[in-house]
């Protein structure tokens, strides 16, 4: 019997998909959408590698992540290779003018600290906050594209 967990959440964005790819591929923003994420910091030297800390309810974890397949406007796809056991992918669908579909799909290793907890309460809590988080994500994106247009349409009238 394996102790992972899984989950998939998706949303609709009304943005183009380069904005949505965009802002998901910047990963030290992340923390800006993602309620348990406390930092992400890509490494200067090895920017396939990302040092991620995850803190909430008195609990954290870090874990040092590594992007395995990336396709521009499609997929980013990581795994741990240290720390909290995890991977996954976000994957990007275009919906042509009416903007895109952003799917975040997650595997973890239940740390040993929450063993104790039922895995069914457990999925539903980080199911429910990675909704929120795309949720987030929703509000965050369309407020960037809408400070793109007020930035672009300024210039225009200069």
């Amino acid at each position: 019997m394996s102790d992972w967990l899984e989950h998939s959440v998706q949303v609709e964005v009304d943005v183009p998909i380069e904005l949505a790819w965009g802002l998901w591929s910047d990963l030290e923003q992340m923390p800006r959408w993602m309620k348990w994420i406390e930092s992400v910091k890509v490494l200067p030297d090895k920017p396939d590698l990302s040092r991620w800390k995850l803190a909430t309810g008195g609990l954290e974890f870090s874990w040092l992540s590594r992007i395995v397949n990336i396709q521009t406007h499609q997929l980013i796809q990581w795994e741990s290779v240290d720390g909290l056991p995890n991977r996954g992918a976000i994957r990007f669908y275009d919906r042509g003018p009416s903007g895109s579909i952003v799917k975040l799909s997650v595997a973890y290793r239940v740390p040993g600290i929450l063993k104790l907890m039922d895995d069914l309460f457990l999925g539903r809590v980080v199911e429910s906050t990675i909704e929120a988080d795309l949720e987030r994500f929703r509000t965050y994106a369309l407020a960037d594209k809408a400070n793109r247009t007020a930035t672009s349409a300024g210039t225009t009238d200069n």
